[in-house]
């Protein structure tokens, strides 16, 4: 009997290495996304809903509303970056809103997805989004079985299924896309690949403003990389050079098509009230609902709730997110991933889907998890896949503004 060919071997091995991972992710994800679409067609808000805020004739077309109108409006028609004042404007919302607030890397895969497949944007983005949320559950195991084990890896790809805000993995957003690139990134920085690494996050930098964080993580490994003689200097070096010029490049382009270098951050400030203001905002929200007080900027009391308990969860779990001794890539990445949510002026109800690229807070639970056997582990999550239809799908596209 002649051997197996060497792929087939190769896709074999494939198969038994990241089949479990997939199926599990897939399995909660698919379980959580059929909730969601059901409680949207029995509740039927999204029939008297414009269609670009949250309506449409079907319930999978909120999928691509709010962020994902813009996205196909990109995606079809491109930019034209401006300031537009609105007229006789004095409040928080003093510009009109403008596509250059969405960076480019997402819409330009849903464009090339469309243009190669002859899919729609909608069917394209959707298509853009799946695939790389499977891609970043393979990552978010690839990281965490590295530190603490397969059964670990394993449990942390199902909590990137159910974790709150997962509801924007199968959406016709970008947040999927960032995260995998993120996450392979942070796994190229610990397995020694830097160039990869600077090339994913110089990648990242096209697709989200937030990868500021992940430049600087990957900055502080290379520079302590530098320092301990590792992989030599040339390497670290390039990747330094190479991470930060997808962000200051669209960001220099913005600056220079509306001819204020700062136009990008003018924009997000007059157009959709967001700024960095050191925490003042979270403060007022998480001080505020205790007492069931709901004057705070845009207050969306249900998913505020939900927001609320996200970032209580996040900050008890970076400490022992840190006492696990990560590599200092994991830990600043986190740190900074959450001073930039935390410390920022917008719609608090988003806080979940902010913080979703915040993964390694994932290794200290999944390191908990790793004494379960597989059945174990679906008879914890599956409950939690059932529910996050509601606390991670409808109450961020619903019963606030994702």
């Amino acid at each position: 009997m002649p051997s197996p060919s060497p792929v087939r071997q190769w896709l074999r091995r494939a198969a038994e290495r990241h089949g479990p991972v997939l199926a599990l992710y897939g399995g909660l994800k698919l379980t959580g996304f059929a909730v969601f679409l059901s409680l949207l067609h029995f509740a039927g808000d999204f029939r008297v809903k414009h269609p670009r805020f949250g309506g449409g004739a079907h319930p999978w077309d909120v999928l691509a509303t709010w962020d994902g109108w813009w996205y196909q409006q990109i995606a079809a028609h491109g930019y034209d970056p401006a300031l537009v004042p609105v007229p006789g404007a004095t409040g928080l919302i003093t510009l009109e809103g403008n596509s250059a607030a969405f960076f480019p890397l997402y819409p330009a895969l849903m464009r090339l997805v469309s243009e190669t497949t002859g899919l729609g944007l909608y069917g394209s983005g959707l298509l853009v989004s799946i695939v790389a949320s499977f891609v970043a559950a393979l990552g978010i195991h690839a990281v965490v079985a590295r530190l603490a084990g397969h059964r670990a890896g394993l449990a942390a790809a199902g909590l990137w299924a159910v974790w709150p805000g997962s509801g924007v993995e199968w959406a016709v957003y970008s947040d999927s896309l960032f995260v995998a690139l993120a996450v392979w990134a942070c796994h190229a920085v610990m397995t020694g690949r830097w160039l990869t690494a600077g090339a994913l996050t110089c990648a990242a930098g096209l697709n989200r403003p937030t990868a500021v964080a992940l430049i600087a993580a990957l900055a502080v490994a290379a520079l302590l990389a530098l320092r301990e003689r590792r992989d030599g200097p040339l390497r670290p070096l390039a990747a330094l050079a190479i991470a930060p010029l997808g962000l200051v490049g669209y960001l220099g382009w913005v600056g220079h098509e509306m001819g204020d270098y700062g136009g990008y951050f003018a924009l997000q400030r007059g157009a959709w009230a967001h700024t960095f203001d050191y925490g003042e905002h979270t403060l007022d929200v998480l001080t505020s609902l205790p007492v069931g007080h709901f004057d705070y900027l845009s207050a969306f009391p249900f998913a505020d709730l939900i927001g609320a308990g996200v970032v209580l969860l996040a900050l008890a779990l970076l400490p022992l997110l840190i006492r696990e001794r990560p590599p200092a890539v994991l830990v600043v990445y986190t740190v900074l991933t959450l001073a930039l949510v935390l410390g920022s002026q917008q719609i608090f109800a988003n806080v979940s889907r902010y913080l979703l690229p915040a993964f390694p807070l994932f290794l200290p639970l999944a390191a908990a998890l790793r004494r379960l056997t597989l059945p174990q582990l679906l008879l914890l999550l599956g409950p939690a896949a059932l529910a996050s239809g509601s606390y991670a799908g409808y109450a961020l596209f619903e019963l606030g503004v994702p």
